[in-house]
């Protein structure tokens, strides 16, 4: 099976996106996520995957601990900042949660101590057990067949806010 088809396919289906962030000696790491489940009501549990080649991996390895912000729909440029291969985020400001960094205006903040791992294929599966919950009222922001998009289907760039 060819791997621009498995791609092509699973961008057919429809996610948030969220911001996975950790922080090492007061700089913020992370990456922009579509791969993220609740896994556990009782106990708080939830689940990210972290691609092998990540220099993410490693920072949450390091801190056993991250957050899940769920991003709103004008949030594109901070899930853009974060989905750079060449990110910079010391311009960017946080909030903290639990004392874990949390994208402001964010949907939901989730703050979490890492669990268990498990490597599977080339991602680790990080189950973290929630610390701590940020919620406000938006609109999410969509990712699906490799655009943003907002609830209505619409196609969502850094323009709209």
């Amino acid at each position: 099976m060819d791997d621009r088809l498995f791609r092509d396919a699973m961008g057919k289906f429809a996610t948030g996106v969220t911001v996975i962030a950790t922080e090492i000696n007061g700089y913020v790491h992370g990456m922009t996520a579509n791969a993220f489940m609740s896994v556990s009501l009782d106990p708080k549990l939830v689940l990210i995957s972290v691609k092998e080649d990540s220099k993410t991996l490693e920072k949450i390895q390091t801190t056993e601990s991250f957050t899940v912000n769920i991003l709103a729909e004008h949030q594109v440029e901070v899930s853009k900042v974060f989905a750079s291969k060449d990110k910079d985020t010391s311009n960017l400001t946080f909030q903290y949660l639990d004392g874990k960094p949390v994208i402001p205006e964010a949907l939901a903040q989730v703050s979490c101590e890492v669990k268990s791992e498990y490597v599977e294929g080339d991602h680790t599966l990080f189950v973290g057990r929630v610390t701590d919950i940020r919620v406000q009222d938006g609109e999410p922001l969509i990712f699906s067949s490799g655009r943003y998009r907002n609830l209505e289907g619409e196609n969502v760039n850094s323009e709209s806010r």
